[in-house]
């Protein structure tokens, strides 16, 4: 079991700057290499009007863009709510961008009411993210978004 009070402790003591493009890059690679059985950890970044663009991440290239009314990361930037999802071929209008993904866990990144952006979690494994890892990286996100000026993001964010 993944100990998230440390990782939440050990991420705040990364995040000794608040440029946004340094955190979110520390963060993905943070994730990546600390929370097991990952095979990508990244951010899509709400910088043009209902579309996610690809922000900082480890693994495989991504897909780019994301409309908000598409697949697991559009659901969560479109609702605010993070995703879950046990089995991503069962997702209705998942795409595929890591044949290898099984599951997957997608946690908005709200300053405010304002969507900045979505962390994304890909697992190789079926139903490998728990209602306790969905509340450890939400925990995670609140720390980047407390020692971060994610407002500080380029692009049109604002819709």
């Amino acid at each position: 079991m993944t100990d998230y009070s440390m990782l939440a402790r050990q991420l705040e003591a990364l995040l000794d700057t608040r440029d946004w493009l340094t955190n979110l890059s520390q963060t993905a690679a943070f994730i990546f290499h600390n929370v097991p059985e990952l095979n990508w950890a990244g951010f899509y970044l709400h910088r043009q009007p209902q579309t996610l663009i690809l922000g900082p991440f480890q693994g495989q290239p991504a897909c780019n863009p994301i409309p908000f009314d598409q697949g697991v990361c559009g659901t969560a930037a479109l609702s605010g709510e993070t995703q879950r999802v046990e089995d991503v071929h069962a997702f209705p209008g998942h795409i595929a961008c890591d044949a290898a993904s099984r599951s997957e866990l997608v946690v908005p990144l709200l300053v405010g009411d304002r969507m900045i952006g979505v962390l994304d979690l890909d697992s190789p494994l079926p139903g490998r993210f728990t209602a306790d890892d969905q509340t450890g990286i939400e925990a995670l996100c609140e720390v980047l978004i407390r020692t971060t000026s994610l407002t500080d993001i380029p692009g049109d964010n604002r819709d």
